[in-house]
């Protein structure tokens, strides 16, 4: 123990209402720090930029970490080995969490989906923004932004420490719901009716070696939903082999846009998931009659608000495959519609199949130093529900960071898509 005296001295203080907002100037402001903003800011430091990301939460990660996805999807191919759709900061994490023994590929017979430990995720972001040299700031509630003509010239935050402005040559929407397009005032667009998140958790204390199939689950969850009080009627318990642990996703809650709204589906969602945890000990108690809760994640939120863009993807071109000259990701996952309470529309495609993400579908149409990325990019709500998972995500973070790059000090609607392409070669196919 150190021989430190003990200290009893404080200063009194009062707040200074003349105080003056800190003002943090860059090159790229991303606002959101999920899986498509921690790539668009590890993508633009990296190419020697000057970054800063901001989020609401007191940490970083979004819906990938707090929410507890818990699993990689769209990476690969459709097939048991797909070759990899998406690369960059995706690389690294396979990578680095591979070698943590912090990854499970679950190869099936549609695709490979990779399970991941939310905690060792969580840390890889921590520490790879901290090694690129991007200035964090979290905590922070977007309250308003200053339009120059067609240009963001500067967002106004605050968190519980005080209050920032930052001032920025480009921006990306990374934040999930268009909060920075709202908020400047540029058009957007929602769904006609109600779109339904899930109420993620993790639980522990399961006997793997009695775990029931999938098949067979699904089955049980359409008979037995509606008697333990479920809304939503099928879902999922997957194992991570050797762990002890399950993720689980067997509820649907409403994620509406309104704050006293949203604020009561996240408690009700909890509702939901202890309900499925009820069920699942009731009818399996052999593989789950000594499991418990380890964690809830945040209210895991698919689709609420999106930009209008200069290009709207549609599920016939989803359906089609059309390959757009200004190509930015491709992706093969299906289309996976979450507007019926009960249940979702599950639309798989062939081995062979490919549809891919426009440049056009992330530029708002009437600014010229944004970028969005992510679930709020423009497309029709069943073509937004096959390319808002986290592959096709990691990849358009990426293409918004080299846009901006592109772009400096001019507009993302002029930069060189060829050039554009070429860096994101990989991404796009064009390096197979």
């Amino acid at each position: 123990m150190l021989n430190v005296p003990i200290s009893t001295a404080t200063n009194r203080v009062r707040r200074d209402r003349a105080a003056p907002t800190q003002i943090v100037e860059a090159d790229i402001c991303v606002v959101g720090a999920g899986i498509s903003g921690i790539s668009a800011a590890i993508e633009a430091a990296r190419l020697g930029r000057k970054v800063i990301l901001v989020d609401g939460l007191p940490a970083l990660g979004g819906q990938a970490v707090h929410s507890i996805i818990g699993t990689f999807c769209g990476l690969f191919a459709n097939g048991t080995h797909g070759k990899q759709f998406t690369f960059g900061i995706a690389d690294d994490i396979l990578r680095d969490l591979g070698a943590q023994d912090a990854l499970h590929y679950r190869r099936g017979p549609m695709t490979t989906v990779v399970m991941y430990d939310e905690v060792a995720l969580g840390r890889w972001i921590e520490k790879t923004v901290l090694e690129a040299g991007v200035t964090v700031l979290v905590g922070a509630i977007l309250r308003s932004v200053e339009m120059d003509g067609r240009k963001i010239k500067s967002i106004e935050l605050a968190n519980r420490y005080g209050d920032v402005v930052v001032k920025a040559t480009g921006f990306v929407d990374a934040t999930g719901d268009a909060a920075l397009a709202w908020q400047a005032g540029l058009e957007c667009q929602e769904p006609e009716g109600p779109n339904y998140g899930s109420q993620m958790m993790v639980i522990e204390g399961i006997d793997e070696s009695r775990y029931p199939t999938r098949d067979e689950m699904s089955a049980r969850l359409a008979e037995k939903a509606e008697s333990y009080g479920l809304v939503r009627h099928d879902g999922f318990a997957f194992a991570f082999p050797g762990r002890g642990i399950a993720l689980v996703n067997m509820n649907h809650v409403e994620t509406p846009l309104e704050p006293l709204a949203a604020s009561a589906r996240g408690i009700e969602g909890k509702i939901q998931a202890d309900r499925s945890l009820t069920l699942l000990k009731a009818e399996y108690p052999e593989a789950f009659g000594n499991a418990r809760v380890r964690a809830y994640g945040f209210p895991g939120i698919r689709q609420t608000r999106w930009i209008v863009g200069t290009q709207h993807l549609t599920v016939d071109e989803i359906r089609a495959g059309t390959e757009f000259p200004d190509a930015i990701a491709r992706t093969a996952w299906p289309i996976e519609q979450h507007h019926n309470a009960a249940g979702y529309v599950w639309e798989p495609f062939a081995e062979d199949h490919v549809h891919y993400v426009p440049f056009g579908s992330l530029t708002p149409a009437d600014a010229d130093n944004v970028v969005a990325a992510g679930r709020c990019i423009d497309a029709d709500g069943a073509a937004l529900s096959s390319v808002r998972v986290m592959g096709p995500c990691i990849a358009m973070g990426a293409a918004a960071a080299h846009a901006l790059d592109l772009a400096g000090s001019g507009s993302v609607h002029q930069i060189d898509i060829a050039a554009l392409r070429r860096r994101l070669a990989a991404n796009v196919g064009l390096a197979d």
